[in-house]
């Protein structure tokens, strides 16, 4: 069977895709790169935001059309949303829809496809990504109210670290580098009694050279063992934290549900962190225009992004999600409000990404080689920079110094540390 494999969303959602390339590729199937080619297709959808959904939907109108006898399966989290309310728009009326599939029930989608049940110990060995993913945890016990994920998702679950070792020990084989992913990773090990800091220094420990890298991560869950690897071993754990922040005013967050953090212990936390780095890439999530945000809830956010070294953020205007209790939340802001606070913590985190790749103009880096047609490199605290030789391949990763030319950081090698 020929299956075309579409995946919109997180780093979670990645992971996913790949267990089911696994599997089709276990059944002797393959996985082709256009829907018109394919017997068959696989969506994997995503529920954060209403435009989302609104780009899954389209998609699949799109291979319906180029291939009117397409057989397809939506999974993912828009698809677990769609069985709980399903409606006269649920996406099981879309066009060659047969079967809608919540989350990432792999046994599920081998069903849908007519294959033989999916392996129960399924591990993923060579990924598509330059850059392997590994999810090691999925669910969330925290509720946000703007959250449709927590709904689609369930509870916290962690993979045990055993099978985790092992899964990475065969993408270290490939990969250079591994992003730890899941739904809420700082959650990882509360229900069998481990943590995120304990897995991660069994994962340096036992899957030797390759780099790891954690995505989304609570700054208040960065506890010691995790800020030990992060400023004592940046060549295994990259310096790198994502910190999802939300606002900076603490009337919206606890409107938002997320009571385990104030504006000031975020700021401490976030000041632990770098006290221990020399060298920190660090990200956020903000969204604008929740309900009930006033000009004084946004500019206390200005004020907070402008304290904190932040090296870039991602801005979200807010979506409303059907489920969620933001739905119920009084107080709409007007989208051309939302949209020109998004602009303005844009362009003030611009001004502090070009401040920070401007300090790492004559430093080292740890870079790796990404990209399927422009080759670019990857350092270790998140910078996109250029190889200074185009000839290197794909998944290579060098020590180099970075210069600054023209708009870009250029990076001229030092050393191979290792090629794929």
């Amino acid at each position: 069977m020929k299956v075309y494999l579409r995946t919109f969303g997180c780093r979670a959602n990645h992971y996913d895709s790949e267990a089911v390339r696994a599997m089709l590729a276990a059944g002797g199937h393959t996985v082709v790169d256009a829907p018109g080619d394919a017997d068959a297709a696989v969506f994997n959808s995503c529920a954060v935001t209403t435009e989302a959904e609104a780009e899954l939907r389209k998609a699949v109108r799109r291979a319906a059309r180029t291939k009117p006898a397409l057989r397809s399966v939506i999974m993912g989290c828009a698809a677990a949303l769609d069985r709980e309310r399903p409606d006269a728009h649920g996406l099981s009326t879309l066009p060659s829809v047969s079967d809608v599939i919540g989350g990432a029930d792999l046994g599920g989608v081998a069903a849908a496809l007519g294959l033989e049940a999916a392996p129960v110990a399924l591990r993923t060995r060579a990924q598509t990504m330059t850059r392997a993913v590994l999810r090691v945890q999925d669910g969330c016990d925290e509720h946000c109210t703007f959250c449709a994920t927590t709904i689609a998702r369930g509870a916290n679950r962690s993979r045990a670290a055993d099978d985790l070792v092992v899964e990475a020990t065969m993408l270290a084989e490939r990969h250079p580098e591994i992003v730890i992913t899941g739904i809420h990773i700082g959650s990882y090990g509360a229900d069998i009694g481990s943590s995120l800091g304990a897995l991660m220094e069994r994962l340096v420990r036992d899957v030797p050279a390759v780099r790891f890298r954690l995505s989304s991560i609570e700054a208040t869950e960065v506890d010691a063992r995790l800020l030990e690897l992060l400023a004592g071993a940046p060549m295994r754990l990259a310096p790198h934290v994502h910190a999802p922040l939300q606002s900076g005013s603490d009337p919206v967050l606890k409107r938002m549900g997320r009571n385990w953090y104030t504006s000031a212990t975020y700021s401490d936390a976030v000041a632990r962190i770098a006290a221990r780095m020399p060298l920190l890439g660090l990200g956020a999530d903000v969204i604008t225009g929740f309900p009930g945000e006033t000009d004084a809830d946004h500019a206390a956010t200005v004020a907070l992004v402008e304290r904190l070294p932040f090296t870039y953020l991602h801005v979200f205007p807010f979506s409303r999600r059907p489920g969620t209790a933001a739905e119920r939340i009084a107080g709409s802001v007007p989208s051309d409000v939302s949209q020109a606070r998004a602009a303005e913590l844009r362009a003030l985190a611009a001004a502090k990404a070009s401040a920070h790749r401007a300090s790492r103009a004559g430093t080292l880096a740890d870079v790796i080689v990404i990209g399927h047609g422009r080759r670019e490199g990857l350092t270790e605290d998140y910078l996109t920079v250029v190889p200074g030789d185009a000839t290197l391949p794909r998944a290579t990763r060098f020590r180099a110094t970075l210069f600054a030319e023209a708009d870009s950081l250029v990076a001229r090698a030092a050393a191979v540390v290792l090629s794929a």
